[in-house]
């Protein structure tokens, strides 16, 4: 166990401090939620838009650390020999897997605990109606979305590459499944679209939760079910 907390800790240091990983997963979440608040307008049915925005950048901060950061760093230790090296030692991809998880999603923890403290003292964030549903949700969604990183990280070869497509999947998730823009400001297609990502169920427990509406069982069950496949998947492919 002190081992493992090790490397965690270790992982979490070099995560935080590369300058790119430490702006896009800290900072810029700050700036968006500054963005999008200036004109201070409730989303329509008259909630506060804070109320609605720092869940829904929740959910970004953790897509951005668990598919863009984490497949970056899986790839590019396979790239520079350091899995080839780390085969030789008791190590198991599970616990491999398990140190990565939990140190780029304890910098997803910090990226939201930054958002909501910047909402309480700045734009008056309601506290969550039901924070043991935000925090189920948040975890769930962390073990979705960073298995889905991990499948990524464990097939392809190189750290830029992974970045790559990291993105290319980061980027429409978080447009189209209501991380930045709120569903409710979106057309008929578009939520449609948008319900097809691995995200939607991600942003709708969470805001869900926080708003006080009744969560749908199927959003948590979805988040578990691509959990289990992209997680079971991403221990069958994953090469030293």
């Amino acid at each position: 166990m002190k081992g493992i907390t090790q490397v965690i800790a270790v992982e979490l240091k070099l995560v935080v401090r590369d300058p790119m990983s430490a702006f896009f997963a800290l900072a810029f979440p700050l700036i968006m939620l500054w963005v999008k608040l200036r004109s201070g307008k409730p989303l329509p049915g008259g909630l506060p838009a804070v109320d609605a925005t720092v869940p829904m950048l929740s959910v970004f901060v953790i897509g951005l650390a668990a598919l863009v950061v984490l497949p970056a760093t899986m790839a590019g230790y396979r790239e520079r020999r350091v899995l080839k090296r780390m085969r030789a030692t008791p190590a198991a991809p599970g616990m491999l897997f398990g140190a990565q998880w939990a140190a780029h999603m304890l910098l997803a923890v910090l990226g939201t605990v930054l958002l909501v403290a910047l909402g309480l003292v700045a734009y008056d964030l309601s506290a969550p109606a039901q924070p043991g549903v935000v925090v189920l949700a948040w975890l769930l969604a962390a073990l979705s979305l960073s298995a889905i990183g991990l499948l990524l990280g464990a097939v392809v070869p190189s750290g830029r590459t992974a970045t790559v497509f990291g993105l290319s999947l980061f980027f429409p998730m978080v447009f189209i499944s209501g991380a930045v823009i709120p569903r409710e400001t979106m057309g008929q297609g578009m939520r449609a679209l948008g319900d097809l990502m691995p995200m939607a169920p991600a942003v709708q427990a969470i805001r869900g939760g926080w708003e006080g509406h009744a969560v749908s069982p199927v959003s948590l069950l979805v988040l578990v079910a691509i959990t289990l496949v992209a997680g079971g998947l991403a221990v069958k492919a994953f090469r030293w």
